[in-house]
């Protein structure tokens, strides 16, 4: 059996791990951004090309980063991968690093506040971007043309949980020639079909699922050989948007729990939505692992789960969705998601806050929408501190 043949689980805790001559078992953490040559003739033939296990820079690579990267790609099969210093880091270089002044993207309009806020930023480059809703491939076919660049979107958008049918927007992309490029952090790694649905370039925040416990920024960024080392890579080494050698560590370890983590956290979303459902005070609880979402079906044939986050939409908009976060004891109020603690945001006034009132609208992020992410607690206790808190509303 060779590592390719390894499940998921297997390869969470030990694809790309590499030992030292003291035959460590944790990976170890070489923490230096230098490396010494032998020779003045070593250092010259390392810059004119570096081998597959050697290292110039840091800002280029490291033993410990490249640990996390090799695992990550192994975990979503992509020829490699390439890890940034935080989630958006890593949004902004898969985009910015292949396009130009006069290319078209085509995005979803349902994305977090600071892609859009990219996306804006290369319209200012004279990159065109055209907006579309993400769960209409009419619209998709619509808007892409020859010539166009790239497709962007959130698998599962944020925090409105619209599912993307990602096997039919990849395919009327790759018609026209253009790269798939997915936001997938709330699929999860674990659940994620991403490549094998069609994406090209697949983008996870590190700092969500995969550290797990809220303490290091991260990012990476999954495709093909030639993508990560000939397009990417160049553009990241020379701006400098690289992981740390801590954080990678933090990341390895972070990953052989995620399978755990994110399979617990999922079960106790799916309670939690369906007690949202039947509550008189929700006025709705979305969640795709609900026969009511609208791509349930979708979900549960592109993710085989509702995912790790509840969104519902509390009667009495802004002040009833804020006693209810002031209420909450095991719950805390943060914006991060995917941690081992439950996170409750208000995504209105927040995550989202520098949108415009109609955007909002047309997102369906309402003054009474209420982000839960949920922990690894016990579920009971989740439902227990939720109930109450609803009753103060």
């Amino acid at each position: 059996m060779t590592e390719r043949d390894w499940k998921a689980a297997t390869k969470l805790v030990h694809s790309g791990a590499r030992r030292s001559q003291y035959g460590e078992m944790s990976e170890a953490l070489f923490l230096t951004q230098g490396f010494v040559y032998d020779t003045a003739e070593q250092a010259e033939a390392r810059f004119i090309e570096a081998g597959p296990d050697e290292f110039i820079y840091a800002r280029y690579g490291n033993p410990t980063v490249r640990m996390f990267e090799e695992r990550i790609a192994a975990i979503e099969g992509t020829e490699d991968a390439f890890a940034t210093a935080s989630g958006m880091a890593a949004v902004n270089a898969s985009l910015t690093a292949m396009l130009k002044a006069g290319d078209h993207v085509v995005s979803a309009r349902a994305l977090f506040g600071s892609c859009l806020y990219v996306l804006e930023i290369l319209q200012r480059f004279g990159v065109e971007v055209t907006f579309v809703d993400g769960t209409d491939l009419a619209a998709w076919r619509g808007a892409v043309r020859p010539g166009t660049k790239a497709l962007f979107l959130e698998s599962v958008s944020n925090p409105t949980l619209e599912v993307i049918d990602l096997k039919s927007v990849c395919e009327i992309g790759h018609a026209v020639g253009a790269t798939v490029v997915v936001d997938n952090v709330f699929a999860t790694p674990t659940y994620s079909k991403a490549v094998e649905l069609g994406a090209d370039v697949v983008v996870y925040s590190a700092t969500k699922h995969i550290d797990g416990s809220g303490r290091c920024l991260g990012g990476v960024v999954c495709g093909t050989k030639q993508y990560i080392r000939k397009v990417l890579e160049p553009y990241l080494k020379h701006t400098g948007a690289a992981m740390s050698p801590f954080n990678a560590w933090v990341m390895l370890k972070g990953m052989e729990t995620l399978n755990l983590r994110v399979r617990q956290q999922a079960a106790s979303a799916q309670a939690v939505a369906e007690m949202l459902e039947a509550h008189p005070k929700v006025a709705r609880s979305i969640y795709p692992g609900l026969p009511a979402h609208p791509q349930h079906a979708l979900a549960m044939t592109q993710m085989g789960s509702g995912g790790t986050v509840v969104s519902f939409d509390l009667k009495g908009g802004q002040a009833a969705a804020f006693r209810f976060l002031n209420a909450l004891q095991i719950v805390k109020i943060s914006n991060n998601l995917g941690d081992a603690k439950s996170i409750a945001t208000h995504p209105a006034t927040t995550t989202h806050q520098r949108l415009p009132a109609e955007q909002k609208a047309i997102l369906g992020i309402t003054p009474g929408l209420v982000r839960l992410s949920l922990g690894i607690e016990d579920a009971e206790d989740i439902l227990g501190d939720l109930r109450q808190a609803l009753e103060v509303i």
